[in-house]
C-alpha cells in the first residue's frame, strides 16, 4: 500500500541529492496544472463565443482543447486520486467523499500518486488547493491541501472551508515551517469553498442567502488568487497545481434552469440567473493571474474532473440513487454530475507548450483522465509505471520531437 511509505518519502526528500529526471545539464520542463472542478463546457462555450473569456480564449488559440473522458458516477475525491495516480477508484482507494464510512485521506491512498513519483525524480513540486490532498503529502517541495481538509465547523471536512489557522486533525501545508510564512504573506485564508446552504436556511429569505453567500465565494477565491500569485511569485516548481473549487459547488444549486427542469423553485432560480456563469468569468480572473507567470518555455493544463448539468437522468429520482451519490445535504440540488454515465458529463482537457499543437480541437472523448500523469511523466522522462492505465497524448505534440507512448 502507497500511504505506508509515506514516512519513508519524507526521509528520502530530505536525504536525496537529487536524483536527476533528465540528462544532467538538460533542463527540467515547467508544468503548471490547474483544475478547475465542474468545469462545464455548456457554460463555457457561449461564453467563449461572447468574448467574456479574454484569458482562456487566448489560451485556446495556443494550444489543443476538448472534453476529457471522466469516470461513472465521477465526483472530485475520486476523480482527482484518478488523475494523479491513473488507476480506477476500486485500485486507488479513493472511491468518493467517504471510503468504508470515513472522510478520504491520503493516507488511505493505495497507489502513488504523480507528485510523489515527480519528488523522487528531483522534480519540485508546488501543490495547493487540490482535491483530497489531506494530510498534506511530503514533496519535493511544499502541498497545502483542498477540499476535505478537517477543521473548525468543519470537522467532517464535507464540502465546508476551514481558515488556515482553523484545521484539525492533520497538517494542512507541508513543509509545516511554511504555515507562518502563508500566514504572514498571504492571510488566514480559506482552505475551500464555503458549504452550501440548507434549505431551511434559505426558507423566505432567498435573495438575502444568496447573496451573503455569493459573496463568500467571491471573498474565498480572491484570497486563492493571492495564494497562488504568492507560490507562483516566491515558490517556484518545475511541476505546480492548483485546484478552483467554487465553481462546482455554485453549479449544485444555482446552475441556471428553465422551469421545466426538475427542482425549479421561482423564488431561487430567477434571483441571481447569471451566478453560475459569474463563476466562469472570475475564474478567467484568476487565470490572468496564473499566465503571468507562464512563458513561452511553459507547459500548461487546465483540467476539470468532470462536468456538471441540470439533473436529466431516471435514476436521479430514485431514492437508491441519491443514497449513493447525492453529497448535497439539505441543500436543493438542481445541477450534478454523479450521473452513472460519466460520458454525460465529460470533463475539460486544454493545454499549452512548447512543443504542443496550436488551435486544435480534440473531438470526441480522446482524452481520459488517466492520461494526465503519464503525459506529465513523459516531460520529464520519467517512464510511465506499468500500474496506470492511461497513456501519453503523443497526438497532443508537434512533430518531429518524440513522445512516444509507453
Amino acid at each position: 500500500m502507497f500511504a505506508g511509505n509515506i514516512l519513508w518519502m519524507a526521509a528520502l526528500i530530505l536525504l536525496m541529492g537529487v536524483v536527476p529526471a533528465r540528462g544532467a545539464t538538460d533542463p527540467r520542463p515547467h508544468v503548471i496544472v490547474v483544475g478547475v472542478n465542474g468545469m462545464e463546457w455548456d457554460i463555457i462555450r457561449p461564453l467563449l463565443l461572447r468574448g467574456e473569456l479574454h484569458n482562456l480564449a487566448t489560451v485556446i488559440q495556443r494550444g489543443v482543447y476538448g472534453k476529457m473522458k471522466t469516470l461513472s458516477a465521477p465526483n472530485c475525491p475520486k476523480i482527482y486520486s484518478a488523475i494523479a495516480t491513473s488507476t480506477p477508484p476500486e485500485e486507488n482507494g479513493i472511491t468518493g467523499f467517504q471510503v468504508a464510512g470515513k472522510t478520504a485521506r491520503t493516507d488511505m491512498l493505495k497507489r502513488e500518486p504523480l507528485w510523489s513519483m515527480l519528488s523522487k525524480h528531483g522534480v519540485t513540486v508546488g501543490m495547493a488547493n487540490v482535491p483530497a490532498t489531506f494530510p498534506a503529502m511530503p514533496v519535493n517541495g511544499y502541498m497545502i491541501s483542498g477540499m476535505l481538509t478537517r477543521g473548525k465547523n468543519c470537522e467532517d471536512g464535507l464540502l465546508c472551508s476551514p481558515r488556515l489557522s482553523e484545521v484539525e486533525g492533520g497538517e494542512a501545508v507541508y513543509p509545516p515551517s511554511m504555515v507562518a510564512e502563508l500566514a504572514s504573506n498571504v492571510g488566514d485564508f480559506w482552505i475551500d469553498c464555503s458549504r452550501m446552504p440548507t434549505a431551511e436556511e434559505l426558507e423566505g429569505k432567498e435573495a438575502a442567502v444568496i447573496d451573503r453567500w455569493l459573496q463568500q465565494v467571491s471573498r474565498v477565491r480572491a484570497k486563492q488568487t493571492v495564494l497562488f500569485d504568492y507560490l507562483l511569485s516566491h515558490h517556484r516548481t518545475d511541476f505546480t497545481m492548483f485546484a478552483q473549487s467554487c465553481e462546482d459547488r455554485v453549479g449544485h444549486w444555482l446552475y441556471p434552469i428553465q422551469p421545466y427542469n426538475v427542482g425549479y423553485d421561482p423564488k431561487l432560480h430567477t434571483v441571481r440567473v447569471n451566478a453560475f456563469p459569474d463563476q466562469y468569468r472570475a475564474f478567467d480572473q484568476v487565470l490572468g493571474t496564473i499566465l503571468k507567470h507562464v512563458d513561452a518555455n511553459t507547459y500548461l493544463f487546465i483540467i476539470s474532473d468532470h462536468g456538471i448539468k441540470p439533473l436529466r437522468e431516471f435514476e436521479d429520482l430514485g431514492p437508491r440513487y441519491h443514497a449513493a451519490h447525492d453529497h448535497g445535504g439539505r441543500t436543493p440540488i438542481i445541477a450534478h454530475h454523479d450521473f452513472e454515465d460519466g460520458d454525460d458529463v465529460p470533463g475539460i482537457f486544454i493545454a499549452i507548450g512548447p512543443t504542443i499543437k496550436r488551435d486544435v480541437r480534440l473531438m470526441g472523448l480522446a482524452v481520459s483522465v488517466f492520461d494526465v500523469a503519464p503525459t506529465i511523466l513523459k516531460l520529464y522522462g520519467i517512464p510511465r509505471p506499468a500500474q496506470m492505465k492511461g497513456h501519453v497524448l503523443t497526438e497532443i505534440f508537434e512533430a518531429p520531437r518524440s513522445h512516444a507512448s509507453n
